[in-house]
């Protein structure tokens, strides 16, 4: 029986054949989701999905700018104008 963890369908299954003869399944890694905006939940441009990262130098994980990784352009400009406002 697969481990609980493979027991889903969100897991890709490949029938692969040994060299003995036997099939086996073989499951693939999940995708990781895209990263979004944390105020108006768009999708960030220029983060590559979190399973990627890890094989990524730092300087291309995120955008180097003020909320980069963390809020669109649109969303980060607004909260920028609105600190110096106050």
């Amino acid at each position: 029986m697969p481990a609980r963890r493979y027991r889903s369908r969100t897991y890709k299954r490949h029938l692969v054949r040994t060299p003995g003869g036997k099939t086996v399944v073989h499951y693939g890694e999940k995708r990781a989701n895209i990263a979004r905006c944390a105020s108006c939940g768009r999708p960030l441009s220029g983060i590559p999905r979190a399973g990627e990262l890890r094989s990524l130098p730092r300087s291309l994980r995120m955008p180097n700018r003020p909320y980069g990784g963390y809020l669109c352009p649109s969303c980060a400009r607004r909260t920028i104008k609105e600190a110096a406002r106050a």
